[in-house]
């Protein structure tokens, strides 16, 4: 699995004109599934994003979580995060998951974010959706569960 990771201070999802959710200090997560992802690496991904000390404490360090800021996160399904373009000009998609395994991992996921505590809202799978966020430093972290970066 793979997830691009925004420190927000607010967020929403829209399909067709309705927000299906909305955050204010929290993480966007644009979360894709790899074709050969498991629960270990929703898992994986759930503790380390929950777990990211990204928002800054009283002497202005970086070394607070999302839960510890009470922040929440808008988790938005992508499978472009699989998109490979070393190849010519046009993207492959074969590495990203085929729908069902995706929304099954991807709803596993965020089960799993909401039984720690943290609450967590989202967008459609499979949907168009626009995602409006206001990125807050900038941060931004990519995290992958092969840990290939």
């Amino acid at each position: 699995m793979r997830a691009v990771v925004q420190r927000v201070s607010r967020a929403r999802v829209t399909v067709k004109g309705e927000t299906v959710g909305e955050i204010g200090l929290g993480l966007v997560v644009l979360l894709g599934v790899g074709a050969g992802d498991t629960r270990t690496a929703a898992d994986y991904l759930v503790e380390k994003t929950i777990g990211l000390r990204i928002f800054e404490d009283a002497g202005g360090k970086m070394n607070l979580s999302v839960a510890e800021v009470g922040g929440a996160l808008l988790v938005v399904s992508q499978f472009t995060l699989y998109g490979d373009a070393r190849r010519g000009k046009r993207p492959s998609f074969d590495g990203a998951a085929p729908p069902e395994q995706a929304r099954e991992l991807y709803e596993y996921f965020v089960e799993k974010v909401r039984a720690s505590g943290v609450r967590s809202e989202t967008g459609r799978f499979q949907e168009t959706m626009q995602v409006e966020l206001v990125n807050a430093g900038p941060v931004t972290i990519l995290l992958d569960s092969a840990k290939a970066f």
